[in-house]
């Protein structure tokens, strides 16, 4: 049979051509055809000829196959407001994961996304605007490609229509629709926030999470971003009300309400008042912030005898959690999770008046002798004198920040102690963690454990078992040494558990079950499907966790085991390196190990460049405001340019800083010659 001719519209389409005597093309498996990079352009492609493409291909016959770069972007040549370019934008999002899923075969998936790529079109329609609609034209016809080939797979979808070109006299809008304004988070998203969720998560932050103003839900809590602009699948804020886990206590939000909080997720989740901040007032709308006092904040000389992250901040992390640390209502208004919180102070003003301990508020109440209020801490043993003591003489000194006062204080007291204590202490603190998180994890079969140089190995199942695991992530250090040299404090670290700062733990567990309720349990998350294996390092805890049993060959565990593996190690390297640096190097080095099949590598450069289209600059990706898979297949793109020959010299030289000391950014920029949102900003502009 002779290749099928495909005719195609528009001048950015590149032919390829599949058979066994090109060495440039794609082998096809066991597609009807392949899409590739971020959508297609329009195919004149008759459902005959589509079928009459499956058994050439089945048959091994050569074919022709489009590939197109299609962003995401706007096109059309008149000029469109924001909020209509975020309708566009949204839409090409939406084709685009659609098209992804369908090649990655998770076809229910990508029936749901082409689904909400048909809610954006209803939306844009609706606003009966012929320019907006002109610049969906190529999307449309995309969408009937994407539609045809999703039912070839069996999708349950409804017939593709081409809507007519509105004429914009406002005849083809819906009752109560307006061409002009779209959901508005001051009229129209507050009010359902505030009456339906404000009992808890506006007055008060239960679970850790508070929608007090936008700024903060946008934020989201210490887990993780809840909402992702123009993503609603991704959005934890929508799936916990649309699954009906929110809100609780017998408040129930309505199906209008819910479309409306979609709808505005799906238009770029934007702020259209005055002030981010404002707190959402129990009328809908945001309330003026009270003025608050901005605290000074000194930083140490290092003459001081009292450190306030080595000394301080663990009283504070022991006594005060629950209260005013992670608190879900924080009593009296006094908040420590930050350090200028705790110098700002509560309701009754500053707790802390410096050069003045015995005056301090903190110290008072530590002592009982504030002139109201019960001793603190309320509920728990009082604190030793020798400890109030300590807390007056660091006020007495000045109250001065040894840290970085942007970090949690929690964290700050976590390095503290990780910096002063040996690999063997931080190795015995690691094992009490694990074992804490085995519990909790709630595995009831018995434990095995297996012991190397860098690892201890645990978890149920065979010994066997975890002795190739164990044998697998020792040998992919000698891969992770190439961009990650030792970090151990001393000589005999260097060649021995301090390479991690103290020996990493690896769970491993035969059932990805038992692996995901140990990521629901311990880290208060959902993994995605697809993922059998990840990492988690805080300076005071490093572990890996897998899924591994004796069905697995041997060449599975290991290629399973080689990102996290070096992903940890560039962690480890310092104390606040983003996940997105240590996951990206760790995904790109081991794809060079790993992906051999040249359509295998096709695959993850598409799902990589297509999270490159999605994001905006380079502030979006560093305020983690992509969700996790956006993230870290960007992470990885980003990576393969560090890794590239004319750039390694200076990843090598960033990670030496981290090595050294050196706070991240600084590392960066000694290593690159830019900070990290220069660089992020300069790539993302060359991939487009």
């Amino acid at each position: 049979m002779p290749p099928l001719d495909a005719a195609f519209l528009g001048s950015s389409g590149q032919v390829m051509r599949s058979g066994k005597g090109c060495a440039s093309a794609f082998q096809l498996i066991r597609k009807p055809f392949l899409v590739l990079f971020h959508s297609v352009s329009p195919i004149l492609m008759t459902m005959h000829s589509m079928n009459r493409l499956a058994s050439q291909i089945r048959s091994g016959a050569a074919v022709w196959v489009v590939v197109v770069m299609f962003t995401a972007g706007v096109g059309g040549a008149a000029e469109l407001d924001r909020r209509q370019q975020t309708l566009v934008r949204n839409l090409g999002i939406a084709i685009n994961s659609a098209n992804k899923n369908y090649f990655d075969q998770k076809i229910e998936s990508a029936e749901n996304d082409y689904r909400r790529a048909q809610e954006q079109v209803e939306r844009i329609v609706a606003q009966d605007n012929p320019d907006l609609f002109d610049a969906i034209t190529k999307h449309l016809d995309a969408m009937r490609l994407t539609h045809a080939k999703l039912e070839l797979e069996g999708a349950s979808l409804p017939p593709f229509r081409r809507p007519e070109r509105p004429t914009g006299t406002g005849a083809g809008m819906k009752p109560g629709d307006s061409a002009t304004d779209l959901v508005s988070f001051q009229d129209d998203v507050a009010p359902i926030l505030s009456t339906k969720c404000g009992s808890c998560h506006v007055t008060r932050s239960q679970g850790g999470f508070s929608l007090a103003s936008y700024a903060v839900l946008m934020k989201g809590p210490p887990e993780g971003v809840v909402v992702f602009a123009g993503d609603v699948i991704g959005s934890r804020l929508i799936e916990t009300i649309e699954t009906g886990d929110m809100p609780r206590g017998g408040a129930t939000v309505s199906p209008d309400e819910l479309k409306t909080l979609k709808d505005w997720v799906l238009q770029g989740a934007k702020f259209d008042g005055a002030d981010a901040t404002a707190r959402i007032g129990a009328g809908g709308t945001p309330d003026p912030a009270p003025q608050q006092m901005t605290p000074v904040i000194t930083k140490a000389t290092g003459d001081e005898s009292i450190s306030f992250s080595a000394d301080i901040a663990p009283l504070l992390v022991d006594n005060c959690s629950g209260c005013h640390l992670d608190a879900m209502q924080t009593r009296g208004g006094l908040q420590m999770n930050q350090f200028t919180q705790l110098m700002r102070g509560g309701d009754s003003g500053p707790v802390i008046t410096p050069g003045r301990g015995e005056a301090s508020l903190i110290v008072k109440k530590l002592r009982g002798t504030a002139a109201d209020g019960a001793r603190m801490p309320v509920g728990r043993p009082a604190l030793s004198d020798d400890s109030i003591a300590l807390i007056s003489r660091w006020i007495d000194e000045g109250a001065k920040l040894d840290a970085d006062e942007a970090l949690p204080v929690k964290v700050m007291a976590r390095m503290a102690w990780v910096a002063s204590a040996s690999s063997e202490e931080i190795t015995a603190r690691r094992t009490e963690l694990a074992n804490q998180n085995l519990k909790l994890a709630g595995s009831s079969q018995p434990l095995t454990e297996t012991q190397t140089d860098h690892f201890r190995v645990v978890g149920p199942g065979s010994k066997a078992t975890q002795e190739m695991v164990a044998k697998a992530a020792e040998g992919h250090l000698k891969i992770a040494k190439t961009v990650a040299k030792s970090a151990g404090k001393t000589k005999a670290d260097a060649s021995a558990e301090g390479y991690f700062q103290g020996k990493a733990t690896i769970f491993v567990f035969p059932k990805r079950y038992d692996y995901s309720e140990f990521a629901k349990m311990v880290e208060q998350r959902s993994v995605p499907a697809d993922w059998n294996s990840h990492w988690s390092y805080d300076g005071e805890d490093a572990y890996l966790v897998t899924v591994a049993s004796e069905s697995d060959d041997e060449e599975a565990i290991e290629d399973r085991l080689l990102a996290p593996v070096i992903s940890l190690a560039v962690a480890s390297r310092g104390m606040d390196v983003p996940r997105w640096f240590s996951e990206g190097i760790g995904s790109a080095l081991a794809s060079e190990q790993t992906v051999k099949n040249r359509l295998d590598k096709a695959k993850l450069r598409t799902k990589m460049m297509e999270a490159a289209s999605t994001v905006k600059d380079a502030k979006a990706f560093l305020e983690n405001r992509l969700t996790p898979e956006q993230a870290d297949a960007l992470g990885t793109l980003i990576a393969m340019t560090m890794l590239d020959r004319a750039r390694r010299k200076s990843l090598d030289t960033t990670i030496r800083y981290l090595s050294a000391g050196k706070p991240f950014e600084q590392a960066f920029a000694g290593g690159f010659g830019v900070s990290p949102a220069v660089y992020l900003d300069q790539f993302l502009s060359y991939s487009r």
